[in-house]
């Protein structure tokens, strides 16, 4: 029986990692018998299934599990529990040099996965997003995000504006990331503590958001080129910053 405040993710990556994540509570999973193969290949000092209630499925069985968001289970689902929420208070005690990436009216959950995915490759200490717009049950975003849900300490903040204004406080710079301005993120010292603000594709910072920036850069490019799907641009703005600050 369905747990009301659970949810289903599907995909090698995204299972295998929260079966690894001790902070997760995995409360099924359902694989074939080649899958399971696959788990005990990869994880051959500890066996990750020994605590867990596991269901052996066909391949067409799992498929109702993910057959209405287009995806490819291979072979791997899982039912898990929410981590609990981060308080962003609490986070920022004792710690320097922090860099936040703060999702300002981006709601896909395919780009949201993918720079979940970059954002851990390339050590950013944190994601902020709206809460009531963070599509936190989606298989699509766990499954793009690679098992990388796992390794993300996420903010669901309920007003953007008052975070930023708060962390502003607590000596934080926020750079909004826009193709109109004139100035390049590379020319920036990414020192201190940053806040890395972008919007969605289609419109951008909102206006009322964009005022908290106290800095609007963006990536130089092909001038041909109006601009660049926002996962893409996060995972080369993220890689910079991690390459600087070395």
């Amino acid at each position: 029986m369905h747990n009301k405040s659970s949810f289903f993710i599907v995909g090698k990556h995204a299972v295998i990692e929260a079966l690894r994540n001790p902070k997760r509570k995995v409360l099924r999973v359902f694989l074939t018998e080649e899958s399971k193969k696959i788990i005990h290949r990869s994880n051959p000092n500890k066996n990750l299934l020994s605590n867990n209630k596991v269901y052996f499925k066909t391949k067409k069985e799992l498929d109702k599990y993910c057959s209405k968001d287009d995806l490819l289970h291979q072979g791997f689902v899982a039912e898990i529990e929410h981590i609990e929420n981060i308080n962003l208070k609490e986070f920022l005690k004792n710690k320097q040099n922090i860099n936040f990436v703060c999702l300002d009216g981006v709601s896909d959950p395919r780009n949201i996965g993918s720079i979940v995915r970059s954002a851990v490759s390339f050590k950013i200490d944190g994601l902020i997003v709206k809460e009531r717009n963070f599509p936190k049950d989606s298989k699509l975003m766990y499954k793009s995000a690679s098992g990388c849900m796992e390794y993300i300490n996420i903010f669901q903040v309920p007003n953007i504006k008052t975070t930023m204004k708060f962390l502003k406080e607590k000596n934080f710079w926020v750079y909004g990331f826009d193709s109109k301005s004139k100035k390049d993120f590379i020319d920036v010292e990414w020192k201190g503590n940053n806040i890395l603000l972008f919007g969605s594709e289609g419109e951008g910072i909102k206006k009322h958001t964009e005022k908290y920036a106290d800095f609007l850069v963006k990536i130089d490019m092909n001038e041909k080129i109006e601009s660049l799907n926002i996962s893409n641009s996060a995972a080369i703005v993220f890689h910079h910053i991690n390459k600087y600050q070395k």
